[in-house]
């Protein structure tokens, strides 16, 4: 399996369009309060999938406050004087469509999948909770509770997960991605109603979101709808003064030197992490670096035939599930992480050594023309399955553009990774893929007390 840990932003995963197809077309459009609209026709259903993106996430938050975005994010629904709390839903639900929202490090977003010509719908009733959400202490309170124990079910009684999150704050030391995006549980506890107010009047605004629509509609018109609906809408005053983490580049903080989190928690089985700090389309000093790093992550786990799994689970034995995951379109210095569990019989130790022979290996020879081309292979195929999907096709829109990037990278992407050679994934691996930049990570089970918890 090709995934990013966490898993969550392997619903983002980028991918663009074969060589011999033209890319669709896509049309932008600037409000005068800055709202930005991005559409993509596509008529083969007459279907439409309407996103806000606003540009806000873990990776915008200050200690104290940590989990603001996903804690409001859960208090959109609470309604609005003009549509109360379950109406939002349930005319989505009335006109055949559904809908739902997440967040991310570096984006909160909400969006609609319903019949192309209730699309005014969806815009009405975005519109609206934009800036006239409603919410008291009360129901601040009870929401508080809730995300409270989807942090304990998901994290503090998930051991990987929760090593996880131990492993990212030492790994991304000096980067705000170190902040969970569930937030901290001490924080999520003690927010009040005047942060999550000053959070919502602050980045819920025009000129903090981007409306991405893909379907069966005509780009001006969906651009009029846009104007009805939110034209009135006042842009920010804060967003200009806002301290916005900028764009690190690499070399701006020194590596740190190899660090090693232990973890000993109750748990059944242990597990590995090795991370490294590597740049992104964002922040890299070459261009083609992040695009050589995404191949590198598909030699090594991109499919039964990749490395990992072939060699590491089914012929040694060594690991009994191991993965590897890279966004090369996250907005700041991420991580490249290989994790996995020892098989039976192997101890951490040994799957550590087994992975550091397997980045030595990436630095001393080239791949061979054959696995690479398994790669550049692997994703045409990714993209043409992605391009049957309206919310994929948007999800990778609505991505880029979030962290600053143009949308059409998507559609070059396929282009940028058949560019890569086998000498630049190893120029690659030996100049970010070394001790300096790496976090170790190892699950130590600790005896699970059963009696406690009856």
């Amino acid at each position: 399996m090709r995934i990013r840990l966490p898993t969550l932003i392997a619903i983002l995963a980028l991918t663009s369009l074969p060589l011999h197809a033209a890319a669709p077309e896509t049309f932008y459009y600037t409000l005068d309060n800055g709202l930005r609209i991005i559409v993509r026709p596509d008529h083969r259903a007459p279907v439409a999938v309407a996103q806000i993106w606003y540009q806000v996430g873990s990776s915008y938050e200050e200690e104290g406050i940590t989990g603001i975005s996903h804690l409001l994010e859960h208090l959109m629904f609470k309604g609005t004087p003009a549509y109360p709390e379950g109406a939002f839903a349930q005319i989505i639900s009335d006109n055949g469509g559904i809908q739902n929202a997440f967040t991310s490090t570096d984006f909160t977003v909400y969006y609609e999948e319903l019949e192309a010509r209730r699309l005014p719908l969806a815009f009405a009733l975005e519109a609206d909770r934009m800036r006239n959400l409603i919410f008291n202490e009360e129901e601040l309170a009870t929401e508080k509770e809730i995300v409270s124990e989807e942090r304990r079910l998901r994290t503090e009684d998930n051991p990987v997960a929760r090593m996880f999150e131990r492993f990212n704050v030492v790994a991304n030391a000096a980067s705000p991605y170190r902040t969970p995006i569930i937030g901290w549980m001490g924080d999520i506890q003690n927010y009040n109603y005047a942060d999550i107010k000053t959070w919502y009047d602050d980045w819920y605004a025009p000129n903090n979101a981007i409306i991405v629509v893909v379907g069966d509609v005509e780009a001006n018109a969906v651009y009029k709808l846009a104007e009805h609906y939110f034209g009135k809408i006042p842009a920010s005053t804060q967003l200009p003064t806002k301290d916005i983490p900028s764009i690190k580049r690499p070399g701006e903080v020194p590596p740190l030197g190899e660090r090693t989190v232990n973890i000993n928690i109750p748990a059944i089985l242990p597990y590995v992490y090795l991370g490294y700090n590597v740049p992104v389309v964002n922040t890299a000093n070459e261009p083609w670096e992040p695009y050589a790093l995404d191949v590198l992550v598909g030699i090594l786990d991109g499919g039964s035939s990749a490395r990992l799994t072939k060699e590491l689970v089914r012929d040694q034995a060594l690991a009994t599930e191991l993965g590897a995951g890279y966004n090369p379109f996250d907005r700041l210095d991420t991580l490249l992480i290989f994790g996995g569990i020892p098989g039976k019989d192997h101890t951490t130790e040994e799957l550590e050594a087994a992975l550091r022979e397997q980045v030595a290996r990436l630095q001393s020879t080239p791949v061979s023309t054959e696995e690479l081309q398994r790669v550049k292979n692997q994703v045409v195929a990714d993209e043409i399955y992605a391009r049957d999907s309206l919310t994929q096709q948007a999800l990778q829109i609505g991505s880029l553009a979030s962290v600053g990037l143009e949308p059409e990278l998507a559609d070059k992407y396929v282009d940028h990774i058949n560019a890569i050679t086998a000498e630049q994934v190893q120029q690659v691996a030996s100049r970010y893929l070394v001790n300096d930049r790496l976090t170790v990570g190892i699950l130590n089970p600790q005896p699970i007390n059963t009696e406690a918890n009856l």
